[in-house]
C-alpha cells in the first residue's frame, strides 16, 4: 500500500456527513472512503474525452458535407 500523505481543505458538510455515513455503513474508515472517491472522480476526469474544439469541428463538418457524407454512406 502507498504511504498516505496528510492534507486539509474544506467541504460541503452535507457531502462530509455523506461520505461519513457511507464509512460508518461499510465498516470502513472516513479515509478510505475519501480515496475511492478521489480516485474514482480522477478516473472520470482523466479519461480521453474529445476537447470542445474537436466537437465543433466535427459538427461543422457534419454541416458543410452533409450531401457528400449521405452519399458516400450509399
Amino acid at each position: 500500500m502507498a504511504t498516505l500523505r496528510k492534507f486539509s481543505s474544506q467541504a460541503d458538510p452535507k457531502v462530509l456527513e455523506a461520505l461519513q455515513d457511507v464509512a460508518a455503513r461499510e465498516g470502513r474508515q472516513f479515509q478510505a472512503v475519501l480515496g475511492d472517491a478521489m480516485r474514482e472522480y480522477l478516473a472520470q476526469k482523466l479519461q480521453q474525452a474529445p476537447r470542445r474544439s474537436v466537437i465543433e469541428a466535427f459538427q461543422e463538418s457534419l454541416k458543410e458535407r452533409d450531401e457528400l457524407y449521405r452519399a458516400l454512406a450509399k
